[in-house]
């Protein structure tokens, strides 16, 4: 690469930077522990209706909740009028696969799908309840999420071992009345194509001639091979690499459980057309693209691999809680462009740009599914709302902070699941851009409100 030998003048240059970025990185950790235990979880549940007295408990509870509970009865559709249901979604965990940290069981779980509920309705507008099961039975799951649908207008299954999240998901899409969303697959998925859409942008290539390599083979990269392929990426351009190596039709031990591991036997068949051997270091030579969900870092990914991809390369290292390799250790070894998952880098290609827009998208028209069209839909809006802010190597995406974004996305996401004929009721453009934006900014407001008056208290200094 050409630009090597300067960039690593420049981090040679500044040792304190390094130091600063390494301190920087390690302090969210140290907060959490703190603020954590401060707060004692990060949600909790208001209420939305009027008490002006006692005798409105009359209407709100027994005997005049009847009346609804009969309308519903006679009509189940009713239920989206009457309740909360069409504006909740549950956040469902089994503790198999959580962050980068594994099977850490389901109490465990809870402050990562709290924290999601936060981001639902923070973000979103959208009323999210964690429910974490105990238990690693996939059947069992699917059981438990069927029974739960009728309070819920969706399900976001989150941190679920592979290859069971696969089965999971295909499962309940085909059997729930309500959309069942895989945040680890479509939501990683979804926010790495619209960067990449925008990074692809910056260096002046096209998609269907770049030569991508995925580095892990999990339920996140799987999702992002599948929307990447259906955008434009072809899929001979590429060379998925897991655990033990390149996927090739050579794999025996995939061969032998092809079965079980479906859609790694069929990225074996589909990608790699050089029918390269090898591990990560020959997966990314001459990559113009380096789509990097593996384990933890720093390591997993190192400078002399990255050294070896096309000018011009991008590199996405999304592990959590530390990317496959620091930003600073991937400038030196020529990458223009590089992202990770973490919101103290730049570039930040996480799922929380995604699922609350998704979603708000997918309730406001009362979606039967979440498809990969509505996906790459919302894909399209988050790169064009970054394309507006203006683009650079070190934003190629929007960052949380602008707000406007979920409502695009809502509005991308309702109108493509009306045109394929997945939504229950019709809006037009600007009927869901006026409804998101209105429920998004009454809960921001109302968030902003609790804090100035007390009920959410100040955190300490940490």
């Amino acid at each position: 690469m050409a630009a090597v030998k300067e960039q690593e003048a420049v981090t040679a240059s500044s040792p304190r930077d390094v130091e600063a970025m390494l301190a920087r990185a390690k302090k969210p950790a140290a907060d959490a522990m703190a603020l954590h235990p401060f707060y004692k979880g990060k949600v909790q549940i208001a209420l939305k209706c009027a008490v002006r007295d006692f005798n409105d408990f009359a209407i709100w509870y027994t005997p005049g909740v009847a009346a609804p509970c009969r309308a519903i009865e006679a009509k189940p559709e009713l239920v989206y009028e009457h309740t909360n249901k069409g504006n909740m979604v549950a956040v469902i965990s089994d503790g198999t696969r959580v962050l980068g940290l594994g099977d850490i069981g389901a109490k465990a779980a809870i402050p990562v799908m709290e924290g999601k509920a936060l981001l639902y309705k923070y973000l979103g507008g959208v009323d999210a309840v964690p429910i974490c099961l105990d238990t690693k039975d996939p059947n069992e799951l699917i059981r438990a999420v069927l029974m739960l649908q009728p309070c819920f207008g969706g399900v976001n299954l989150e941190d679920i071992s592979q290859p069971k999240c696969f089965y999971i998901l295909d499962t309940l899409r085909e059997q729930a009345e309500i959309p069942i969303w895989h945040d680890d697959q479509q939501g990683t998925a979804t926010v790495a194509l619209s960067g990449l859409m925008n990074a692809l942008r910056l260096v002046g290539k096209r998609p269907d001639e770049i030569k991508v390599a995925f580095i892990g083979a999990g339920a996140s990269n799987v999702a992002c091979t599948r929307l990447m392929f259906a955008w434009g990426v072809k899929p001979e351009n590429a060379i998925v690499v897991d655990s033990k190596g390149i996927l090739h039709p050579g794999r025996e031990d995939l061969r032998r459980r092809k079965a079980e591991f479906v859609d790694k036997w069929r990225l074996c068949n589909i990608t790699n057309a050089e029918r390269r051997t090898g591990g990560i270091p020959e997966a990314l030579v001459d990559a113009d693209v380096c789509i990097a969900l593996s384990k933890p870092g720093p390591g997993t990914l190192q400078q002399a691999w990255l050294e070896k991809m096309a000018d011009d390369a991008i590199v996405f290292a999304m592990a959590n809680p530390i990317p496959e390799i620091w930003p600073w250790e991937a400038k030196a070894a020529g990458v223009r462009i590089f992202a990770t998952g973490r919101s103290d880098f730049p570039n930040q290609v996480n799922n929380s740009l995604g699922f609350p827009g998704i979603f708000r998208g997918a309730l406001d028209v009362r979606a039967r599914t979440i498809s990969d069209e509505m996906c790459i839909a919302a894909a399209q809006a988050l790169a064009d709302t970054a394309r507006e802010r203006g683009l650079d190597d070190e934003h190629i995406l929007p960052t949380m902070d602008d707000w406007e974004v979920f409502p695009r996305e809502a509005v991308a996401v309702g109108m493509k699941a009306q045109e394929q004929g997945l939504a229950r009721i019709r809006m037009d453009e600007d009927a869901l851009f006026r409804k998101a934006s209105d429920i998004i900014a009454n809960s921001r407001e109302m968030t902003q409100w609790m804090m100035r008056e007390g009920f959410i208290p100040e955190p300490p200094e940490v």
